[in-house]
């Protein structure tokens, strides 16, 4: 079956395409899969330092498809509940990947693709952009998604997303924590571009995806464990090679080329 996105990596930033504009780059089975496939091509290779999702056409990504949406009518709940566990791997697998992940939003970001949006570390939108966890409207919950905005902006926001249901506005959704950047569409693959080489260059990537995954750990630990936790990682930092070679750079005062 004809993959549903493209990649390349270029100047070390692996870019990831959602490629189906005629269908608002709808999330499906296959594009699911085909995401995870990819995410973890570019966690393999030491070619990509940093990842960046963005999309084809007009929209970012516009949630489940219309097939999808039919088919739940009919699924069995073990047919369902498979189906789940797929596009919970793939939010889990965002927001645990030892490689910063930077979303592209060139156009709305609606249901399970403002999801896609929220999992990501760093998210740059356009102005003319909305955000929304629509499904409640039809009947249906934003469960997966939930789990990862309740961390992102917090319980008072997240319920005004998920249970008020209104689209907002790209400066509302950068107030409310949902995204980092808004910038014009003319300048957005440069701002990305540009912010990806600076955390590539300034940054250990070794240091960037300790830190990441760590920060996706200590939240679900009591103080004492995480602290123990925090520990282990400082630890386990100081051997690195990273570690070391950073090290000796500030102290002999050269520049570090990561």
């Amino acid at each position: 079956m004809e993959t549903q996105i493209t990649t390349e990596i270029k100047d070390r930033i692996g870019y990831i395409t959602l490629n189906k504009p005629e269908k608002r780059n709808a999330l499906n089975a296959d594009m699911v899969a085909d995401l995870k496939k990819a995410l973890n091509k570019m966690a393999a290779t030491d070619k990509a330092k940093v990842i960046v999702i963005r999309a084809a056409g007009k929209v970012f990504c516009s949630g489940a498809d219309l097939a999808s949406l039919q088919a739940l009518q009919s699924n069995t709940y073990e047919e369902n509940l498979q189906d789940s566990k797929s596009l919970k791997e793939l939010f889990h697998l965002i927001y645990t990947l030892p490689k910063v992940v930077i979303a592209e939003i060139q156009g709305h970001a609606l249901a399970g693709g403002c999801g896609l949006a929220t999992v990501c570390d760093f998210s740059f939108s356009v102005p003319e952009a909305k955000f929304g966890y629509t499904e409640v409207r039809i009947g249906f919950v934003p469960a997966i998604v939930k789990v990862f905005l309740l961390r992102k902006i917090g319980e008072g926001k997240s319920k005004e997303l998920l249970l008020g249901a209104e689209l907002i506005e790209a400066e509302v959704a950068k107030d409310y924590g949902l995204i980092n950047t808004v910038v014009e569409a003319e300048n957005l693959a440069s701002e990305v571009y540009d912010f990806a080489q600076k955390l590539i260059n300034q940054n250990s990537g070794l240091a960037m995806g300790l830190t990441k995954q760590m920060i996706a750990e200590v939240q679900g630990m009591d103080l004492a464990d995480g602290l123990e936790h925090a520990a282990k990682i400082n630890a386990k930092a100081r051997g690195t090679e990273d570690c070391q070679k950073g090290i000796a750079a500030f102290l002999n005062k050269e520049k570090i080329t990561w």
